[in-house]
């Protein structure tokens, strides 16, 4: 089933020269299956089929489009254990997991599916001409969203599906209307190949036109770099590192024609734990947070890499309880050789700065490629002056800052750098006491999570995953939940046109049904 090609719309293709092959850390060796990099002639004809795919996908209609996605959910699943044996292998993560993520990335598609069924996303506002109007007539003025164009998505290394070849960026982009090119992760080339014949699959089935996918295999970065420069590709979606995402955003800022970057990158997710519920329940809290720092080897984007509380019996309690209950845990296996190298070179630079002090480090021999996880701890002061300390250390890897006082306090999260979450641990009122520390925490995230753990994403409408920057590119838009789909499109003007040659969405007899704002009034009646 798995041919190590590259899917130039529904056609495999493998005319490199270059080939690599995917790891299993679990196992410590590399898998038996070789893979063939995506050359620039195959780059070109897969941006090529894109851009002529995007003039008849992006006018489809919705029914069509949830059709697709739907038939995409249903291949995935007909993969059954197949993908979730490959998905192991090259990772080294667990079946529940593999089965876990499978279940959310067919959820993420089924949501897309009944968006764009419904119809009403489009946001179509209409505001009807008044030629009496004094001194100037008014225009009708018609508007909704139209897809940008064609997509590269950029598979995820933490997340082989749910971020991946048929991820949120990716469903998301199908809905919207545009064709997608995925830039396959090489970490996970088979799982993605695998998905990718679903995405192919789905589409001859429901009569989707040849380059609404096609999927590319890479080795290293010259893949990528070639898709973001290229001249069909309109928006590229991507989750990984600061440096990977910053580099694509600069790619693409320097094109003739810039184009958007909707990048969601690292995050050390500060939790603030004010005195009260540190006095009432810190071995609790510290029970629960040495599971979140240490749940699948701190490799969530919203892992909890820094704890702030004030200075006092009860935080060097809590810190102590902390430090015990981690170091009960059993070490899991990283994704990679190297994305262990990366957490054990970031670790060791944390721990080398001034005035940190290492409180627990697992010291007991470990398989190989299994992460040995570290509590630390700094004063306030140390924390403000030093920045090196405010950096990710992905992996099961967190710190402990000791304000002094609370304005210490709200001065650290203030200096903080952009972040995906942010985590108030209060009782007796204490969070009403303390607005300033929440809005301090408000300014510095997307999301804010009150007594509990910033571990799990839950997809549903409400849900923000991005940032301010550097957490993501563009602090206006979510990754995860229907409201990403806003990514992919622009709103678009309509003025005095005739109704016959409108949009459906558009016209004064609403085919469509859906709620449209009509002179201020929402509504779904017809004009």
């Amino acid at each position: 089933m798995i041919t190590g090609k590259n899917y130039i719309g529904n056609t495999l293709s493998a005319k490199g020269s270059k080939e690599y092959r995917t790891f299993n850390p679990q196992l410590n060796l590399e898998n038996e299956k070789t893979y063939t990099e995506a050359t620039e002639e195959e780059i070109n004809e897969a941006v090529k089929l894109a851009s002529n795919a995007y003039k008849v996908f992006s006018k489809i209609s919705g029914q069509k489009k949830a059709a697709f996605l739907n038939a995409i959910a249903d291949e995935i699943l007909a993969l059954d254990d197949v993908l979730v044996q490959m998905y192991c292998s090259e990772t080294g993560l667990p079946e529940g997991r593999a089965r876990g993520e499978r279940g959310r990335t067919v959820g993420q598609l089924r949501s897309f599916a009944d968006l764009v069924e419904e119809g009403s996303w489009v946001e179509a506002t209409i505001d009807t001409a008044l030629p009496e109007r004094k001194p100037i007539p008014k225009p009708d003025l018609r508007k909704l969203l139209v897809p940008l164009g064609p997509v590269v998505v950029f598979g995820a290394s933490n997340f082989p599906l749910a971020y991946s070849t048929a991820g949120g960026d990716t469903a998301a982009a199908f809905a919207a209307g545009c064709p997608v090119i995925v830039k396959s992760h090489p970490m996970h080339a088979g799982t993605g190949e695998l998905v990718a014949s679903a995405i192919i699959k789905a589409a001859k089935r429901t009569g989707m036109p040849n380059g609404v996918f096609s999927n590319l295999n890479s080795s290293g970065i010259e893949v990528g770099q070639q898709l973001v420069v290229h001249a069909g590709v309109k928006a590229v979606g991507f989750t990984g590192s600061i440096r990977g995402g910053r580099a694509l955003y600069d790619l693409a800022a320097q094109r003739e024609e810039p184009i958007p970057v909707f990048a969601e990158m690292g995050s050390i997710n500060p939790v603030v734990i004010l005195p009260e519920a540190l006095k009432n329940r810190g071995e609790s809290i510290a029970k629960t947070y040495a599971g979140s720092i240490t749940l699948g080897t701190g490799q969530f984007c919203t892992n909890p890499g820094l704890l702030l509380g004030i200075k006092g019996e009860a935080l060097t309690y809590f810190i102590e309880v902390l430090s015990n209950e981690i170091l009960t845990i059993e070490p899991s296996c990283m994704l990679h050789p190297n994305i262990i190298g990366a957490y054990e070179a970031n670790k060791q630079k944390a721990i080398s700065q001034d005035g940190l002090t290492v409180l627990a480090d697992y010291g007991s021999d470990v398989r190989t490629n299994y992460a040995r996880q570290a509590i630390t701890t700094v004063e306030g002061e140390t924390f403000l002056k030093n920045t090196t300390l405010h950096q990710e250390v992905f992996g099961p890897f967190s710190m402990v800052v000791q304000c002094k006082d609370t304005k210490q306090l709200e001065a650290i999260i203030s200096k903080l750098e952009g972040q995906l979450t942010g985590t108030l641990i209060a009782d007796n009122g204490e969070a009403a006491d303390n607005q300033n520390i929440v809005d301090a925490l408000q300014n510095r995230v997307g999301r804010i999570i009150y007594n509990g753990v910033p571990t799990g994403v839950e997809v549903c409408p409400a849900m923000v995953h991005g940032g301010p920057y550097p957490s993501s590119t563009d602090s206006r838009f979510t990754a995860v939940g229907i409201h990403s789909i806003k990514r992919w499109v622009r709103p678009f003007s309509y003025q005095d046109w005739p109704n016959g040659l409108l949009p459906d969405e558009l016209k004064n007899e609403n085919p469509l049904g859906i709620s449209r704002l009509v002179n201020n009034v929402q509504t779904i009646d017809k004009i």
